[in-house]
């Protein structure tokens, strides 16, 4: 293989505890709740405010809109006030304080990046690009959310990011939802919650249905049959947990890019949303669409999940379905293929697999692309992010896990009009861990979700040891060079 040449940026994204999120902080005990909202309402108006005041001067200048976030926290517990008499605004701010807690959401580690174009290219030079960084950010608990950055590849290929903002929010949920009755009806199927009772619930709803349609469909389905059978309490769960697992959320569009922070909603993600694979899907008719696939974990299991948005400010998380939505490292090709949607998936934790669908949400069918083949991902490969269009063909970013589980990126090449045809490989790592690289919360891992080609470059941000992240170019010509034909 002819040695490949990897132009560093200088640029290191490290983990910053000083960006802390404000997060519910509620006992799971309903009589700590109780015996704490007791406590403030023990406490007379002078003390209410003299405590209030104290917190707003301690926190003040590290969130913004604070008392916003305590106001929501009231509302969470506000049915466990056992007073008769209303409360005033200070107190209810001053409870709302106390089950609230600052979060450092990048403590532990910021990587696994993936890079993706700006939906705003407005007022950038010729030659040069905006760009939207995602990247796993992981604080106390191991729990992973979605942070993002902006930036722009300068015409001379300079990568100059905008200096993170110092505060960091979460998005607001939409209470009321959209759902869409494909997807509820397959996913119920495929969990085998399809009865006379989910039947009845469904047949009462439009193509399109909101989570109150929902509930009040839920509630005539189970009205007057007595308790209900223990088969409709288990779907009742299964269609609660259905629409929780997909949800929107929704950015202030005056709000930096860096401040916007996906935080786990849903219950199967408590644990972590993890490696979001970022693409820009552009459409037949020319619409953009961003979708990334991730991984959701709530401490015990895994589920690939999808994230749909237009703007960045706008997202909706929708449960992926199908027989082959299985395991991690799912990532779409950036537009259809013969009228199809492609992904590029891991379903055995071990080897490469392609798959068609007409509908970006239902996937099945896998066919196996590619085996390890090469002595440093012996252990097992997947992708490291969507395909990258090139002349050449479609080009994968790989990442490859050899002895002592080492990971090192590589990448293999499809055809252009068949992409089940891998027709050009590299025989060694375009990236190790090496040196002080090899260091980390993991060690011996260099990892990315994504890529993109600016011209005639590659820019490829990576993960160092699932602690930092970096960025790299390299020459597009240069890599497809070093390619060894297959086939």
């Amino acid at each position: 293989m002819r040695s490949l040449t990897l132009h560093p940026t200088g640029l290191t994204l490290r983990p910053n505890t000083a960006r802390v999120l404000i997060r519910p902080f509620i006992p799971g005990d309903t009589a700590r709740v109780v015996h704490i909202i007791g406590r403030a309402l023990a406490l007379s108006d002078a003390e209410v405010e003299e405590q209030l005041a104290a917190v707003t001067e301690d926190f003040g200048n590290r969130h913004l809109n604070l008392q916003t976030f305590w106001r929501r926290h009231f509302e969470m517990v506000k049915h466990h006030v056992f007073s008769g008499r209303p409360l005033s605004e200070t107190r209810q701010l001053f409870i709302g304080a106390l089950f609230s807690g600052e979060y450092a959401l990048e403590s532990a580690a910021l990587f696994n990046p993936s890079i993706v174009a700006h939906p705003d290219q407005s007022g950038v030079e010729e030659g040069a690009l905006r760009f939207i960084l995602s990247l796993r950010a992981t604080g106390e608990g191991h729990i992973s959310s979605i942070e993002f950055r902006a930036g722009v590849i300068t015409a001379g290929y300079g990568i100059e990011l905008e200096e993170p903002s110092r505060f960091v929010t979460a998005p607001q949920l939409n209470p009321n939802p959209t759902y869409r009755k494909t997807i509820f009806l397959h996913k119920l199927m495929e969990m085998g919650f399809e009865n006379e009772w989910s039947e009845a619930v469904m047949k009462s709803l439009g193509e399109a249905f909101t989570l109150s349609e929902l509930e009040n469909a839920m509630r005539r389905a189970s009205q007057g049959s007595g308790p209900l059978p223990r088969e409709v309490q288990r779907t009742t769960e299964c269609v609660r947990w259905l629409a929780e697992s997909n949800y929107e959320v929704h950015f202030e569009g005056s709000m930096a890019v860096s401040e916007r922070i996906i935080f786990p909603v849903s219950s199967n993600e408590s644990n972590g949303m993890e490696d979001a694979r970022f693409v820009r899907f552009v459409e037949d008719d020319g619409y953009v669409r961003y979708y990334a696939t991730y991984t959701a974990y709530n401490g015990r299991a895994i589920l690939p999940q999808l994230l749909e948005t237009d703007d960045f400010l706008n997202f909706r998380a929708l449960t992926l379905n199908g027989r082959a939505v299985q395991n991690k490292g799912m990532a779409f090709f950036p537009r259809r293929l013969g009228g199809c949607y492609a992904m590029i998936s891991r379903q055995d934790d071990e080897n490469l697999f392609l798959m068609y669908s007409d509908n970006p949400h239902f996937w099945s069918e896998p066919k196996l692309l590619r085996r390890p083949s090469q002595a440093w991902e012996t252990v097992k490969i997947g992708n490291c992010g969507s395909p990258v269009e090139t002349k050449a063909g479609w080009l994968v970013i790989t990442h490859g896990v050899g002895p002592m589980r080492k990971y090192s990126i590589g990448a293999i090449l499809l055809d252009l009009e068949d992409p089940s045809k891998v027709i050009g490989e590299l025989r060694e790592p375009l990236l190790q861990a090496v040196g002080i690289e090899r260091e980390g919360y993991v060690p011996n891992v260099v990892y990315t979700c994504g890529a993109l080609i600016h011209r005639d470059r590659l820019i490829l941000p990576y993960g160092i040891g699932d602690t930092i992240t970096t960025i790299a170019t390299i020459d597009l010509d240069e890599l497809l060079r070093a390619l060894t034909p297959v086939g």
